[in-house]
């Protein structure tokens, strides 16, 4: 088994880096991977990102670059850009940015002025530390004002989002975040957002992917503006994307450039635009229900198994636990959980009592084991094995760790990996 491209040439050049290369590669192809955000992106992807296009500077837009020498690059960058207004039905869109969080600076860089309110959702409940968090920078700059969700239910408290929004006048509200097991309601943000006058910015990092697949309602027509990263269930490389109407379109650009960036990293542009194709594609719709379907039954074995699911279960790729009834942290447990071939991390819960670094619980996800054949008839397996890790764990037991990574192993050999392969 080798990574696929072969990295021949690394593997003479510098063999040590190689060797790292492959040695993730079956780290990979090893584990069960339930970290939320990641995916395994497909071989004609990772091909795009290893191109001579990461050769050249292409500083402002097609058309209107500050370097000569654009003619293929400018047809590149056009591409995923008219492939990302057809597949999420936007008026336009721009795929420059290098990253969710540059790409969230660009909505405030356009649209706020340092010292504005802006409200977003708190980073313990379930945001992300763009949306205002006070180690962030958007948290130094701008007034930040958080919203949560409600403790008897886990749901995100709409009824708050008005009033903190009533009583501040933000000029931006982020609707979405890294931790939402539940379906968010983009018009209700769009209407509390048309009654205080704010720029209403949905941040579908983590369900780019669903809503390009048909299996989450999309924020086309409810956000003036929408930022995604372009992997996650999107399944592309590391990237992201600014998507808005028309009306905005204008000061988006201004803000990614010149107001943030440089030049954009081209051979990340080819390889968005091979995974928008992708996406554009039957099959992706299937895989983005086939996430949710995972993800659902994951919920249900578990529930089964006595863990404590943030909101009660989950309505897209993502699950939320609570691991205090079980009586371990959630580093521990992840811990353990890495060392028996299941990837996940350990996350606040709402209303945790622990501190960030050792917190109540762990976040899991579905997209990768879905990309990598793996069904809802799968997961009670899965819940059995997490079970069995938190068991042995909390009893110091190595030895049933170790069974435990032999048997995902054995598991695993039937499902081929993208990237990976004889």
């Amino acid at each position: 088994m080798t990574h696929q491209p072969a990295i021949s040439a690394l593997s003479a050049t510098d063999p040590e880096i190689a060797g790292l290369v492959e040695g993730e590669a079956r780290r990979q192809h090893d584990k069960i991977r339930l970290i939320a955000s990641e995916n395994y992106v497909s071989q004609a992807v990772l091909e795009a990102t290893g191109t001579v296009l990461t050769n050249k500077y292409s500083e402002g837009y097609a058309g209107k670059r500050y370097y000569e020498g654009q003619q293929f690059i400018d047809q590149v960058e056009n591409l995923a850009i008219e492939r990302a207004k057809s597949l999420f039905g936007v008026e336009h869109a721009n795929v420059q940015p290098y990253s969710g969080s540059p790409a969230n600076l660009a909505a405030y860089l356009a649209f706020a002025k340092p010292g504005d309110p802006i409200l977003g959702m708190a980073l313990p409940d379930g945001g992300h530390l763009t949306h205002g968090w006070s180690v962030s920078a958007t948290g130094k700059w701008f007034t930040s004002v958080r919203y949560g969700v409600r403790k008897d239910t886990g749901r995100l408290d709409l009824d708050q989002v008005r009033d903190l929004a009533l009583q501040h006048r933000p000029k931006v509200i982020f609707a979405g975040g890294t931790a939402i097991p539940r379906t968010i309601d983009f018009p209700a943000f769009a209407e509390i957002a048309r009654e205080v006058d704010a720029v209403l910015v949905a941040d579908i990092a983590h369900i780019a992917g669903l809503v390009a697949g048909g299996a989450h309602p999309s924020p086309v027509g409810h956000a003036q503006v929408i930022t995604t990263t372009t992997h996650k269930t999107l399944r592309g490389p590391r990237g992201a994307m600014i998507l808005s109407d028309a009306e905005h379109a204008k000061a988006v650009d201004k803000a990614v450039f010149p107001g943030l960036q440089g030049g954009p990293h081209n051979h990340t542009t080819a390889a968005i635009a091979v995974a928008l194709a992708e996406a554009a594609k039957p099959a992706f719709r299937e895989y983005a229900h086939d996430i949710v379907a995972n993800a659902k039954a994951l919920a249900e074995a578990l529930t089964e198994r006595g863990f404590d699911l943030v909101s009660g279960g989950t309505d897209n790729h993502l699950l939320l636990v609570d691991l205090t009834g079980k009586g371990i942290g959630g580093k521990p447990a992840a811990q353990a959980l890495d060392r028996a071939g299941i990837e996940l991390n350990y996350n606040t819960v709402p209303f945790d009592p622990r501190k960030p670094f050792d917190p109540s619980g762990i976040r899991l996800g579905t997209p990768s084991i879905t990309t990598r054949g793996l069904r809802p008839e799968h997961q009670p397996r899965i819940a059995e094995w997490i079970d069995r890790t938190i068991t042995a764990a909390a009893a110091e037991d190595e030895q049933a760790i170790e069974r435990i990574a032999a048997e995902i192993r054995e598991l695993l050999a039937a499902f081929p990996m993208p990237g990976y392969a004889a």
